[in-house]
């Protein structure tokens, strides 16, 4: 039993209140914290400029991504890596101090003077505080200026409504963790707990030194990112710099050459794109420049003609005049170049589009549209036969391009066509035959004859333009079909051209 001048009288009344955090995990902000309400670094915020990120080169953004990416990862790992540290830490602190205090408590309960008097060094901590409180709220403790701190935690252990406590305390600034377990009943009955309170200090060091570890390598670790992302960013997008600079140079020169490309990637797979893009632009504009040359070509020769019959009939007024029926004559010839010349530029027109005019889509039955060219080009080949096989075959498309097509398939077989020759039709599912009795189209011929203004040998004596089989090319695929030549059974030309039915070709 302690002496008088040691034993100090507590009444349940004179127990200190409990700091602000009870449970002690929000005593004091975090280090390196923000107040309430506070932004971090104490500034209120600030708004970024609208637009600076589309600003920024693709190189800086991959960078800054890279170096936001491992920011957060070496952020999360730190943070993570701290509270794990933390935890154990504390884990360790408690149990430690548990099983002191159990060890305390085991031996039989007698003088509480004799529990509290035990040196440190007994419980194996010699920076220990230990103390007795019993359910009264009187504290029993061998110096009074060792006193650990006690709250209404530890005066619930020791009145047995709780089974233990732990927590964190500060005393005169100076954090402690503080345990208290049950120590039993005096030989008069009253119930006491046994108070250990430890000095965290060291803890707090340690974890201190590890917070200011874990933001030197996480601010290294961002910047080696920021590196290492800035350097595979230039890398990685000097193929894409490679072919910017191409696009540049075709947009500045107009010169479409391909590009040297290496490799199998994303990139690589553009770059092929962009190939095949600059082949199409050089074939579009060599098509254009073709269309332009034949062009001239052909409008030449009608409009020379006319200018001729033109000065004729200007130099025959200046001299006299001529003979009515001479005068007739060069009318007609003029005439006759005027519309040929209008069929020409008709074509033309009709060739230069690349896409389909806006045309009504309809349903229509094939089989009466090649009837009204067949009536059309009888009119104008009276010494040629047309021998037709036609059967309905329902389409969606314009009637006036089919129609076109059609007749000029039917003049095309009618102009190669020997005196009183016969022109077959056929029209089976979907498929135009018109065979011929002429001289047949040879075989280097027979891919070429739908190309715009290309003649074989045998039709460069004949009238025409050329132009004629590549309308009707131009109409069948514009109606989802094709057109093909090949040999007729008579030894002629047969052309075919087939066109899908209503049910499957697609609707605009």
């Amino acid at each position: 039993m302690t002496s008088d001048a040691a034993r100090q009288v507590w009444s349940p009344s004179s127990v200190p209140p409990p700091p602000p955090d009870d449970s002690g995990r929000g005593a004091a902000p975090p280090p390196g914290g923000n107040p309430p309400g506070g932004t971090p670094g104490g500034s209120s915020g600030g708004r970024s400029t609208p637009g600076f990120a589309s600003r920024l080169s693709l190189r800086t953004r991959v960078g800054a991504l890279a170096a936001l990416g491992v920011g957060l990862a070496v952020t999360l790992t730190a943070l993570a890596a701290y509270l794990t540290v933390s935890s154990q830490l504390q884990s360790s602190v408690d149990a430690n101090l548990l099983d002191r205090a159990q060890q305390a408590v085991s031996t039989p309960f007698g003088d509480p003077g004799q529990l509290v008097n035990q040196p440190a060094e007994a419980i194996l901590a010699a920076d220990l505080r230990i103390a007795l409180l019993r359910e009264d709220g009187q504290p029993f403790t061998a110096d009074a200026r060792s006193t650990p701190p006690m709250g209404r935690d530890e005066l619930a252990v020791a009145r047995g409504t709780e089974e233990q406590s732990v927590r964190t305390l500060r005393l005169d600034g100076e954090p402690f963790r503080v345990v208290a377990v049950p120590a039993g009943r005096d030989p008069i009955g009253a119930e006491y707990a046994l108070v250990l309170a430890q000095p965290t200090e060291q803890t707090e060091e340690v974890l201190e030194r590890l917070r200011l570890v874990s933001f030197i390598a996480g601010g290294a670790g961002i910047v080696l990112a920021t590196w290492a992302g800035l350097s595979i960013a230039r890398a990685g997008l000097r193929p894409v710099r490679q072919l910017t600079q191409a696009a540049e140079h075709v947009a500045a020169t107009g010169q479409l050459e391909p590009i040297e490309v290496t490799g199998s990637d994303e990139i690589a797979r553009l770059a092929h794109a962009f190939n095949a893009m600059l082949a199409a632009l050089s074939e579009a504009r060599l098509r254009q420049s073709r269309l332009v040359a034949d062009a001239g070509h052909e409008l030449r020769t009608p409009l020379t003609s006319m200018r001729t019959n033109l000065d004729l009939l200007a130099q025959s007024e200046a001299s006299g005049g001529l003979a009515a029926a001479d005068r007739a004559q060069l009318i007609a010839d003029t005439r006759a170049q005027a519309v040929e010349l209008s069929t020409l530029v008709g074509d033309l027109v009709e060739l230069s589009r690349e896409d389909p005019p806006a045309a009504s889509r309809e349903q229509i039955d094939l089989a009466d549209v090649v009837r009204d060219a067949l009536g059309r080009v009888r009119r104008r080949a009276p010494g040629i036969a047309f021998a037709a096989d036609l059967h309905s075959w329902i389409v969606q498309g314009d009637a006036t391009q089919l129609g076109r097509a059609a007749t000029n398939l039917l003049d095309n077989a009618a102009k190669f066509s020997p005196p009183h020759g016969t022109v077959t039709v056929t029209l089976r599912d979907g498929v135009l035959d018109v065979c011929d009795e002429g001289p047949g189209i040879s075989e280097v011929d027979r891919t070429r004859v739908f190309d715009r203004f290309y003649r074989s040998s045998e039709a460069r004596g004949l009238p025409g333009s050329g132009l004629g089989l590549a309308i009707v090319k131009a109409a069948a695929e514009r109606h989802g079909g094709s057109v093909e030549a090949g040999r007729a059974p008579s030894g002629g030309a047969r052309l075919t051209m087939r066109l899908p039915g209503a049910s499957s070709t697609a609707l605009d």
